[in-house]
């Protein structure tokens, strides 16, 4: 490896390890080439929240970039410039269209899709391919894996979780086919050692049991790779990198905490059933999952994810800030402005780990900007107003500026009923998996530039 030429899927590898490179700039062409700089691929994530949002305090109330956040979204006041707010987004296939009751099982079913769920809560399961899947179908064997799906809550994936809807809608927003959800990870251990161990789950197995052992980090395991290396690369880039292994051990270490506390712990907390390794809060758990989807960006471990922050319909509570009854059942709130004021809080909640997440994309540098600069977040819910259940004018925001797509920094109101995956067929493009359409959509999505 020259000092000037390093393959950019170079790896550092031990037992049970392959812990992939962060773009560095000994990873750019020859100085022959020096003038035309690699660019950046460019991401796309979808974080989902569930039960709505109380949308008069999540809706600016001004168009353009000379616009006020709202209460909700106050806590993005660092990266408002790297935001858009679009307003008047719809999932027409979330309403009951003639199916009844069910409208938070609908609404992550669709949310992604497009597509109306057929409601059964046997094995007999339909919705339609995602748009994460129908990227990571055509840009996916450029990465190790084709996508990453992530949550913080568990979930089956059959019975009846809504009305008569399986409980395979509730739990996912992501679906490589019609038929097959794609089942999110929720333990932080399991997704660290996808994204730092290497593809033999046996040696993936030794590794862990060796270190669990003797109490070493996965960096041990590559330490002779790392330190060869090093001396093979500028001094930026020995920087880099030793601030990128860092990371990956700052993240292990709080791993190893979570781990230690579950043996000190009852096994329910909030109503829900812990596995081990899932730390004891539910904000260290969300900015944990978050922190590996940074990662696994940064490092080019995948360029498509989906993060669900809580399953469709969650009923937890939120303890930490002072709300007890849970966020379901507040979400019916009849406009009672206690209850509202309890679901703001949790919505400001929700946008806080957002914030934290973008804030450190765009912390981290790539390229000419930062790797928020080349990556496309949709945050928002499948559900507009949790007491209306309604699928118009939907909760949603766009993150970063896609590798030069969006021009963020500005609220957007587009017309009632502009369908959400419209957005979808402008980011699709973006990330070069061409198409016209995309399940219900009719056209681009305009004024993003």
């Amino acid at each position: 490896m020259s000092k000037s030429n390093i393959h950019r899927r170079t790896f550092l590898k031990g037992l049970g390890a392959a812990v992939s490179l962060p773009m560095l700039e000994s990873m750019s062409p020859v100085k022959a080439l020096a003038s035309a700089t690699t660019q950046p691929p460019v991401r796309m994530a979808f974080m989902f929240v569930p039960n709505g949002v109380h949308l008069q305090e999540w809706k600016p109330t001004a168009t353009g970039a000379h616009y006020d956040l709202p209460r909700i979204l106050k806590p993005l006041s660092p990266v408002k410039r790297d935001i858009t707010v679009l307003s008047g987004l719809t999932q027409d296939k979330g309403r009951a269209n003639g199916d009844g009751a069910g409208d938070h099982a609908r609404c992550a079913g669709v949310y992604l899709t497009g597509v109306q769920p057929l409601k059964s809560q046997g094995s007999e399961i339909r919705a339609g391919v995602s748009v994460d899947q129908f990227a990571a179908k055509k840009i996916g064997h450029k990465t190790r894996f084709a996508s990453l799906e992530l949550g913080t809550e568990p979930g089956r994936q059959s019975g009846k979780c809504d009305s008569g809807y399986s409980c395979a809608y509730s739990n996912n927003i992501s679906w490589r086919d019609a038929t097959t959800p794609m089942a999110k990870e929720t333990n932080p251990r399991l997704v660290f050692e996808r994204l730092f161990g290497n593809d033999s789950k046996g040696q993936r197995d030794e590794s862990l049991a060796k270190r669990q052992r003797y109490r070493k980090s996965i960096l041990d395991f590559v330490l002779e790779d790392a330190k060869s290396l090093s001396g093979k690369v500028s001094g930026n880039d020995r920087m880099k990198l030793d601030e990128y292994l860092t990371a990956v051990r700052e993240i292990e270490q709080r791993i190893e905490r979570a781990e230690g506390e579950s043996a000190l712990r009852p096994n329910v907390l909030a109503g829900l059933e812990k596995p081990e390794g899932v730390p004891r809060s539910y904000e260290d758990h969300i900015r944990l999952m978050g922190d590996m989807m940074i990662l696994a960006f940064q490092t080019d471990v995948t360029r498509v994810s989906t993060f669900m922050l809580a399953n469709a319909g969650s009923n937890r509570s939120y303890r930490q800030i002072g709300v007890n009854e849970g966020h379901h059942s507040l979400s019916h709130h009849q406009n009672d402005r206690a209850k509202l004021e309890k679901i703001s809080k949790i919505n400001t909640f929700h946008v806080q780990q957002l914030s934290y997440i973008l804030q450190k994309m765009k912390s981290t540098p790539e390229g000419d900007g930062s790797l928020l600069d080349n990556t496309m977040i949709v945050y928002g819910s499948g559900i507009s107003d949790g007491n209306k259940h309604n699928n118009e004018n939907l909760p949603i925001l766009l993150a970063g500026r896609g590798g030069g797509l969006v021009r963020p920094g500005r609220h957007i109101q587009y017309s009632e009923d502009t369908p959400l995956n419209n957005l979808f067929v402008t980011m699709l493009n973006q990330m070069g998996a061409t198409t016209d359409t995309f399940n219900d959509s009719t056209g681009h999505l305009p004024f993003l530039a």
